[in-house]
């Protein structure tokens, strides 16, 4: 995995970048990694063919199977289903779900005000890793990521799709 391009951006987005780029780094087995909204809008990703498409690779998308949309999605959905399984238990805040598959693992972070932290890892990535460097992520990240910058970050993801529309 590639980090995506940074130019133009404000500092604490390039930090956001960094910290994802760190993340995935630091981490093995991570397949990929997504910061959501609140609102299950992308942010932020780890996507190798968006950010090949970024830096204009030939590497073509031809849809969301296997994306940072995809991820985007089914952590927003879990991070749903867990906020509301918790409210009907009583149970207070999510702190994190996991999703334990055959081939994989799906971890979801709540980070704040309603954003998330969702990372697809292999089938023998080290859960205990994977929690303690997403709640690294979710501690330096969660003071910074402010309405301006959940703004700034979504437009900076719709910018190279708008210009490839073109």
């Amino acid at each position: 995995m590639t980090a995506p391009s940074t130019f133009g951006l404000s500092s604490e987005a390039r930090n956001l970048h960094w910290l994802l780029t760190n993340l995935v780094e630091e981490v093995p087995g991570l397949l990929s990694v997504a910061v959501v909204s609140s609102d299950g809008l992308l942010l932020l990703s780890s996507d190798p063919g968006r950010n090949a498409q970024e830096r204009g690779g030939t590497e073509k998308r031809t849809g969301p199977k296997g994306s940072a949309a995809d991820l985007a999605t089914i952590v927003s959905g879990i991070g749903s289903l867990s906020i509301g399984a918790a409210k009907l238990m009583d149970g207070g805040g999510v702190k994190q779900t996991m999703v334990a598959m055959e081939d994989g693992g799906l971890f979801v972070m709540s980070i704040s005000d309603g954003s998330l932290l969702g990372v697809h890892g292999a089938p023998d990535c080290d859960m205990s890793v994977v929690a303690y460097h997403m709640a690294l992520f979710v501690g330096r990240a969660g003071h910074v990521l402010t309405p301006e910058l959940r703004s700034e970050l979504r437009q900076s993801l719709e910018a190279p799709t708008m210009e490839a529309a073109k």
